[in-house]
């Protein structure tokens, strides 16, 4: 598996993730075919058993240092999948930070809008009442609302910005 280019950890995609933990399981089978083959040679080496002779023991240490080589390569490999695994998952959890903040700051701002229309959408009668509101009976009170509902929201955009929340 091979990543191009860092536009993969821009835009992530469910099938990279699969891809790094398929190579990641191949490169643990791998290493778990390979160990063996070290230590059979490794005994092969050291043993006196007269199956390999005198002039196969270069050979013999030849293949145990490629299997040697082979495995640390392995281990390697295994190491730098699992930091591309990291730096992956990061960049996902960087996106989502990023949705979430997105989302919270217009949560944020519609949540007085709600509460204020909420106050104003209940039904006072004022001829019953001395605590109705004098406002609904006002002939600018409409505008009035809509003026303060737009102050508040670019108050809170001020706000966003001053703290470099936006």
């Amino acid at each position: 598996m091979a990543i191009d280019n860092a536009a993969h950890f821009s835009e992530p995609d469910r099938g990279i993730l699969r891809s790094l933990h398929a190579t990641k399981r191949e490169l643990l089978l791998l290493r778990r075919i390979l160990w063996p083959h070290r230590e059979v040679i490794s005994a092969l080496q050291h043993e006196e058993t007269g199956c390999i002779d005198e002039s196969m023991q270069i050979y013999m240490r030849d293949c145990y240092d490629h299997v040697v080589l082979i495995v640390d390569l392995i281990d390697n490999c295994r190491e730098m999948t699992s930091s591309l695994l990291d730096v992956y998952l990061s960049s996902i959890s960087n996106r989502l930070n990023d949705i979430m903040r997105v989302l919270t700051i217009i949560a944020t701002i519609f949540i007085p809008l709600s509460f204020i229309v909420g106050i104003y959408g209940m039904n006072f009668d004022s001829e019953n009442s001395p605590w109705a509101m004098p406002e609904l009976h006002w002939y600018y009170g409409y505008p009035l609302i809509w003026a303060v509902m737009i102050s508040v929201v670019l108050c809170m955009l001020w706000v966003f910005k001053r703290n470099k929340w936006l």
